[in-house]
């Protein structure tokens, strides 16, 4: 029956990563692999265990206990995610995004480039890339009319907003998957990876900009009267930023989960936002027969704009890889990993780790091609390392940035590829190998500052 359940995971996932083929969101077979997988567990009574980190061994458990224990680790997750993206559209809502043009006060191709390699950095370690990447195409479109133009810039934002998630414990759901897993800390991930990130942005960007599509100068573009910000857009933005960084710090000085400082951090955000807001708030029917403006606070606006299709996919698809876990597959999974492949010998072994560097790049390179939760939910079954162990470091960097090498292969790449339309292939001959390039070269960096740090 073990076998059944590994199937039902297989078939879930090839569903999954074939969704734009059977036209089915993927969040539908997740939540169903999730069910099934427990309910085949529950109805066969197969044994469950518990991973014991100090001996390395699984010790049995019940039920009962084991849901609840995936259950809570994973609404840690999906709580921060829901705090996070409705911080998010709080500021959008006073159009707070819009600020950010006001940094692109050039012209020229190349400026532009770097003007938003740099941006798309920045931003994606604050927010999570997927944000980042919306908004910065966005104003990519209000500034470049001509979309041939637009799609270099797009794949190199992609690159860069992969690139700026992986070294912020927020910036990424990989990242902050393991970081509320206690597999890293904020300060180590962003000593880490901070240059070896910086770099598979830098690489990329300094071999683009000496291309012919970065030549010249772009059409300067009328201002259009819809972007102007409003008194409180730049308040919003910054008080937004800043409350999202605000959370590791609260969890460093709390020791409390991250969840408990976006709590908080939204609290605070929504504060300002239904105090700035000058619409008349409406919770009945009866009470929006007064003028058109009568509707919903920036609060409960921001609630219905948060993508919970995400939200259920991210529980369907860790409750599954918990389901595995939990079975033990995923632990005898790393021993055989362990004992096949062999080291490249570039790892720390006095750390202790027994797994290769080559099996956190092929990490990498497989998430360009199925989606990076799952590896890094599957990775935090299977390996039992310490905390700020190099092996934890290794695998944010690598599933962080390798889905940069295809554009199906990160949600920066797909919501780029649906904003502007990106061809797979015109992606694959013109960005894949400057994103590979640029995880290559951070990889290399990352395996030398290891043995310095």
């Amino acid at each position: 029956m073990e076998t059944l359940v590994i199937a039902i995971f297989i078939l879930g996932y090839l569903a999954i990563t074939l969704e734009h083929n059977l036209k089915i969101d993927k969040l539908i077979p997740a939540l169903g692999m999730m069910a099934v997988s427990w309910a085949v567990i529950s109805l066969a009574h197969l044994p469950v265990f518990e991973v014991n980190t100090e001996l390395l061994q699984l010790e049995e458990s019940h039920l009962e206990e084991i849901l609840l224990h995936h259950l809570g680790k994973t609404s840690e997750i999906l709580i921060f995610l829901i705090g996070a993206m409705t911080i998010v559209e709080i500021i959008d809502y006073f159009n707070g995004f819009s600020t950010i043009k006001d940094f692109v006060q050039t012209n020229s191709r190349v400026k532009l480039l770097w003007i938003f390699s740099i941006l798309a950095f920045i931003l994606s370690a604050i927010i999570d890339n997927l944000t980042a990447t919306i908004v910065l195409i966005t104003i990519l479109r209000k500034i470049i009319k001509t979309r041939e133009d637009r799609l270099w810039y797009a794949g190199l934002i992609i690159i860069a907003a992969n690139a700026g998630g992986a070294w912020s414990p927020i910036g990424d759901v990989t990242t902050t998957m393991l970081w509320i897993g206690k597999k890293v800390t904020t300060l180590n991930l962003i000593k880490y990876l901070f240059i070896p990130s910086l770099l598979c942005m830098v690489v990329p960007a300094l071999i683009a900009s000496r291309l012919p599509a970065f030549k010249g100068t772009i059409p300067k573009v009328e201002e259009d009267a819809s972007d102007q910000v409003n008194e409180y857009s730049k308040i919003m933005l910054y008080l937004g930023l800043s409350a999202i960084i605000f959370v590791p710090i609260f969890k460093t000085v709390t020791h409390l989960p991250p969840y408990v400082g976006m709590m908080l951090s939204l609290a605070v955000v929504a504060t300002f936002g239904e105090l700035y807001s000058k619409t008349q708030i409406s919770f009945t029917s009866v009470d929006t027969d007064s003028d058109e403006s009568s509707h919903y606070s920036p609060v409960h606006r921001a609630l219905s704009g948060i993508e919970m299709p995400s939200i259920l996919f991210f529980l369907g698809i860790l409750m599954a890889v918990a389901a595995l876990e939990s079975l033990g597959v995923l632990f005898r999974f790393a021993d055989g990993l362990t004992t096949t492949i062999p080291m490249l010998g570039t790892e720390l072994t006095d750390s202790g780790t027994q797994v290769s560097d080559l099996v956190v790049i092929i990490m990498g390179v497989a998430s360009a091609v199925i989606d990076n939760v799952p590896l890094v939910a599957a990775s935090l079954g299977m390996f039992a390392d310490p905390t700020d162990s190099p092996l934890w470091h290794f695998i944010a960097y690598s599933a962080g940035t390798g889905g940069s090498m295809l554009i199906i292969g990160s949600a920066a790449g797909v919501v780029a590829m649906g904003m502007e339309k990106i061809n797979f292939f015109w992606y694959l001959k013109k960005i894949s190998l400057l994103a590979m390039l640029g995880f290559l070269a951070g990889a290399a960096t990352f395996m030398f500052m290891r043995t310095l740090l």
